[in-house]
């Protein structure tokens, strides 16, 4: 048991750390439990089995995050990319994938790769022994997600998102909202400017509600269920047992002061908070919703403030289990309070096919270079790969730690380039030429 990887779970994630062990010289063990145990979502035994859309999203790494992603992943000799090239389809920019043959792929791969061997069985505990990587999903099974409850606390670990929209800060109009807690709470300066504030006279606001309530909403899909808790209700359900319920919730205007018209008080608030270190990224307190994407964007746009926001994820309440991957993990995604096991794609808190076989291979390299005795370096911030791996495990707020997909808001700023809309362009060419420089370098020390 000790002198293999074991990977549990054999989807994006699970097979990229496979793959990257594997090609490191260390002996792999993928434990996945299809086609034995079935899930609802799940058509095949296959692995890295496409259960949701065929598409990787955006391939431009000059532009685009999620295609700078998929350059570093290429870097790397990654098994996923390189199948998903294999059977690309036209799809304009983005990265559309023939799913039956792509999976075909990857698991024949897999399985004629001279140090790997696949068991089809269910792990249901964590072990004390041995090299793991967990790398199961938001479909993990009853029974493991019961012991991974048990190992890292009732409240560290999630099986539904409520998930609320995140704005790129650089594209809210200051000129209409403002920095201020309620009350102006807080011992630092910090602590009082806490929040971003978009006011609503009373026409905006009954018109933010019945926008709201006409919206298009999507349906739980077949074998999630979901209990609504007062922590967590949809606004739209908030809005449908009252039109001031709002009002005198997530959009209470009680304890705020508008500098820019200080002697008219708002009929309501709309609060954001910070959603990262960097202060790049806010998200829209207490707004999650089951509202259709398109529905969001032109809803939450009638948001004195928001007229023009860029969202770097929309929001939503779904089936996902996740841990709370900035208290439990450390840089290296090794459960703190059980170093031999390491935490592996959407399970960490991660959105996304590439999000997850990017954090599957950053897990496997790891691990493997912990079982060959040789030192890793950290992964760069600067690149996309350590953008998003310093966001879950620990540049990310605890306290509201949820799914993400990588997104430019995760970025260091580069000094001296123009913030906004306009000139995103130049920002973002920027953006990944650094990432590419820091990631090269990475890969040719590791």
């Amino acid at each position: 048991m000790t002198d293999s990887l074991h990977i549990v779970g054999g989807g994006m994630a699970g097979s990229e750390a496979a793959w990257q062990a594997a090609e490191m010289g260390v002996d792999v063990v993928i434990h996945e439990m299809r086609p034995k145990v079935g899930t609802f979502a799940h058509q095949t035994g296959n692995l890295a089995e496409m259960v949701c859309s065929n598409s990787f999203r955006s391939d431009d790494d000059e532009q685009n995050a999620v295609g700078l992603l998929h350059w570093e992943m290429r870097a790397a000799g990654g098994l996923i990319m390189s199948s998903a090239d294999a059977h690309r389809l036209p799809a304009g920019g983005a990265l559309a994938v023939d799913r039956d043959p792509f999976a075909e792929t990857v698991t024949n791969r897999l399985r004629n790769h001279p140090r790997i061997s696949v068991t089809e069985e269910e792990v249901t505990d964590l072990p004390k022994d041995g090299q793991w990587i967990f790398a199961t999903g938001p479909l993990t099974s009853p029974a493991l997600g019961e012991a991974i409850r048990h190992q890292t606390g009732a409240d560290s670990l999630a099986f539904f998102d409520a998930i609320a929209p995140i704005v790129y800060a650089d594209t809210i109009d200051m000129r209409r909202a403002w920095l201020q807690s309620r009350y102006d709470k807080g011992e630092t300066e910090e602590e009082r400017t806490a929040y971003i504030n978009c006011p609503m006279d009373r026409d905006q606001y009954e018109a933010f509600i019945d926008a709201l309530l006409a919206a298009d909403k999507t349906e739980f899909h077949e074998g999630e269920t979901a209990t609504y808790f007062d922590g967590c209700l949809p606004i739209e359900v908030m809005a449908e047992r009252g039109r001031e319920t709002l009002r005198h919730g997530p959009m209470k205007p009680v304890g705020l002061t508008n500098p820019h018209q200080p002697d008219v008080k708002p009929y309501a608030v709309v609060q954001l908070r910070r959603d990262n270190a960097l202060g790049t990224l806010y998200n829209i307190v207490g707004f999650q919703t089951k509202m259709k994407y398109g529905a969001q964007t032109s809803v939450f746009r009638m948001i004195p403030g928001l007229e023009e926001a860029g969202f770097a994820r929309l929001g939503g309440i779904h089936r996902n289990t996740f841990i709370n991957s900035p208290t439990l993990l450390d840089s290296q995604m090794r459960l703190r309070s059980r170093p031999n096991i390491r935490f592996a794609g959407q399970i960490t808190g991660v959105e996304g096919y590439v999000e997850s076989a990017a954090m599957g291979l950053l897990a496997g390299r790891f691990a493997a270079a912990e079982m060959l005795g040789r030192d890793i370096a950290e992964v760069p911030h600067d690149s996309a790969m350590g953008a998003l791996i310093h966001h879950i495990t620990g540049g990310a707020d605890a306290k509201t730690f949820q799914p993400m997909n990588v997104n430019f808001g995760l970025f260091r700023p580069v000094d001296g380039l123009k913030g906004g809309r306009r000139g995103r362009k130049d920002r973002y060419k920027a953006y990944t030429d650094r990432a590419k420089a820091a990631w090269n370098d990475w890969l040719s020390h590791s």
